[in-house]
């Protein structure tokens, strides 16, 4: 997946920290741009239209890592986002989540775990399931598989990059009875490290986003069904 032609944007006010970053990512040959603070993030992020972005919780200024994650969620294509936080709080964490981000990796970290879980993000974002339909419809719903577009009444809904991957997956297994482990296995892979809860808040936000004409249900006891 890496090549030079690959730009990820990372927003960072330790310079030590971006700076290992960027080394991490560079020898993997991925163009690394970084920024110390949210404002001049989101210019590099509009310039450069980057792949994936980097961010700190806690940046200097009046905007936040938390704040970046807003600006961005509406996008359409979805940008993924990787969230730094020297903070290892449910509360920001299940808040990054729902703003849209697609992992929340928590200081101190190890750069080699963090570059696999960058690769990770990517290898999602960029390849759509085989097995999924190209197309499915549940009443106003649309689910493009091939464009990766969740589409209500024929209105394109942003969708950050692990909503999309989740309604994929249940797209692909629908009918049946999944649960939590089964689906952070599926979408999350078998080495993230996180607690199932983060499948509840990201169901949630495909509820809230889709609206009921998708017929997604809670299998009490066991997890969640689509169809």
């Amino acid at each position: 997946m890496a090549s030079n032609e690959v730009c990820i944007v990372v927003i960072e006010d330790d310079h030590n920290i971006s700076d290992l970053v960027a080394m991490y990512l560079r020898r993997d040959g991925f163009r690394v741009l970084q920024a110390d603070d949210a404002e001049s993030g989101l210019v590099l992020v509009e310039r450069e239209r980057p792949r994936l972005v980097i961010v700190d919780i806690g940046l200097p200024g009046e905007l936040d890592g938390l704040d970046v994650c807003r600006r961005l969620a509406g996008r359409a294509p979805a940008l993924p986002v990787l969230i730094l936080s020297a903070r290892d709080d449910e509360v920001d964490r299940i808040l990054g989540l729902e703003l849209g981000a697609d992992d929340y990796v928590t200081k101190p970290f190890s750069a080699r775990e963090l570059v696999a879980r960058v690769h990770a993000i990517l290898r999602r974002s960029a390849t759509p399931s085989a097995a999924a339909p190209a197309v499915a419809q549940y009443g106003s719903v649309v689910v493009d598989s091939g464009r990766r577009e969740a589409r209500v009444d024929h209105e394109v809904v942003p969708l950050a990059t692990r909503e999309f991957d989740l309604l994929a997956f249940l797209v692909e297994n629908e009918g049946l009875a999944l649960s939590r482990q089964q689906l952070l296995d599926g979408v999350w892979g078998h080495h993230w490290y996180g607690d199932e809860r983060t499948v509840d808040v990201h169901v949630r936000q495909l509820r809230k986003k889709l609206g009921t004409d998708l017929p997604l249900a809670t299998v009490w006891g066991v997890g969640y069904r689509l169809g």
